[in-house]
């Protein structure tokens, strides 16, 4: 039962400095500090224009972490809906004045940045759903009047982000809505039924993917296949993590890195640079250090009393678990090449701010832990 005293929402700024979980904020500021370097390695030891930019975006949006962990979580339960609303009319602004890279469409100019709503929207579809079953009587979750909506809001911009093309974003996407739905009561008899949909409507789906999307399948199962081609990457991450030994070859000395062999070592292929840098000691310290973050968010969720902290921050946690394990997979040639940032060490200002702003929510439901949300 609440006290008179926790269902005030207003703390003072003392309180709110005191109730910050400061092992989350220094595993992600020491996360942060490691980027730094591992990008800086990327440039060969250069400042350059990614490495100039990626410490940049890491201390304004470190700040902006701060700023929304101090709003009151009402805040956020409040707004959910027009930032989920906000992020998909951006999805749509995309399709028809999206700026085109690589043969993707999936950026939007802002002027002040090239913003990929895709990354936002894995924040913005948790907090929906993570308000909407909020209100829901555990018994009533299961009714098919309840599971309407939450397959619009998820599918909606799925379909969106898949058109763009960008596959990896969108099973993300829909991988982080789908934990919410399961850890709020939905019953695994659903997930069993659009499992054995998807896999009926498969080969219809395959017949839709793109050259390259079906020639990183292709590779996944036998890289050797071609190895000068679409199995390169794989191939060269493979070598490096496996030459950086159980102590890596140093900083800066990562010879694969900087004889560019190895692609996209800034972005989808940090942690390659880095294993080959600080080997396996060193992959095993970073891992440990995203299962910190993880258990932390989880243990906040356990904390906080209101049913939306605890299902956004579990969606959350389990989520960015996802993100880690997916972009770990995909560089140790585990899973298809798919194109998924690595969190806050991989290159990229919109993911970064996802990312930061996801996190910023989490401290929120610690700082506002004892103060109901309606």
């Amino acid at each position: 039962m609440f006290t008179s005293r926790s269902i005030q929402s207003s703390l003072s700024f003392k309180e709110k400095i005191y109730s910050i979980d400061y092992i989350l904020l220094v595993s992600i500021l020491i996360l942060g500090v490691i980027s730094m370097f591992a990008m800086y390695s990327t440039a060969g030891g250069n400042f350059d224009y990614h490495t100039k930019s990626h410490i940049v975006r890491f201390i304004v949006f470190f700040f902006l972490f701060f700023v929304v962990s101090f709003f009151d979580l009402k805040v956020w339960f409040r707004s959910s809906i027009f930032l989920y609303i906000i992020f998909f009319l951006l999805l749509l602004g995309v399709k028809y004045f999206g700026l085109t890279s690589s043969g993707s469409q999936r950026w939007i100019n802002l002027y002040i940045i090239n913003l990929q709503p895709s990354e936002l929207m894995k924040i913005g579809l948790i907090m929906l759903l993570a308000k909407y079953y909020h209100r829901i009587p555990t018994n009533d979750v299961n009714k098919v009047k309840y599971l309407f909506l939450p397959i619009v809001v998820l599918i909606a911009p799925v379909l969106l982000v898949i058109t763009q093309p960008d596959l990896g974003t969108a099973v993300l996407i829909a991988a982080g809505g789908i934990v919410v739905a399961w850890l709020a009561g939905v019953r695994i008899k659903f997930f069993a039924y659009a499992s054995i949909l998807f896999i009926s409507l498969a080969p219809i789906a395959i017949s839709f993917l793109k050259p390259y999307q079906k020639a990183r399948i292709l590779t996944f199962l036998n890289p050797d296949r071609d190895p000068l081609g679409a199995g390169y990457q794989i191939i060269q991450s493979k070598i490096a993590i496996g030459s950086g030994g159980f102590f890596g070859k140093g900083f800066l000395n990562g010879s694969q890195s900087y004889l560019d062999f190895l692609p996209e070592k800034h972005t989808d292929f940090i942690f390659t640079l880095f294993s080959e840098e600080f080997g396996f000691f060193g992959s095993v310290s970073i891992l440990l250090l995203y299962f910190l973050i993880i258990s932390r968010i989880i243990r906040i969720g356990h904390l906080t009393r209101s049913n939306f902290g605890k299902l956004f921050c579990y969606g959350f946690g389990t989520a960015f678990f996802i993100y880690v394990v997916v972009n770990m997979g995909m560089v140790l040639g585990l899973l298809p090449i798919v194109g998924a940032p690595l969190p806050i060490m991989s290159y990229g200002g919109s993911s970064m701010m996802a990312i930061m702003f996801g996190l910023g929510i989490v401290m929120s439901c610690k700082i506002y832990k004892d103060v109901p949300v309606n």
